[in-house]
């Protein structure tokens, strides 16, 4: 029986109420921002597929 995996919404350019977008808080040269394009190309399919799904939707692993 295969259930599917459900994770719950990772959208790092929501808004919130304050600060309006993530962004205000992150200057444009900050080194954060490297990482995080770093890690948005990380290959993590393996890492993916090792949730069985089912139940509450989990967070994103990324």
């Amino acid at each position: 029986m295969s259930r599917k995996v459900i994770f719950k919404t990772y959208n790092q350019d929501q808004l919130s109420l304050l600060p309006p977008s993530y962004d205000d808080l992150v200057p444009v040269n900050h080194p954060v921002r490297i990482v995080n394009t770093i890690i948005d190309h990380v290959d993590i399919s393996a890492l993916e597929k090792s949730y069985k799904g089912g139940g509450t939707s989990s967070y994103h692993p990324r």
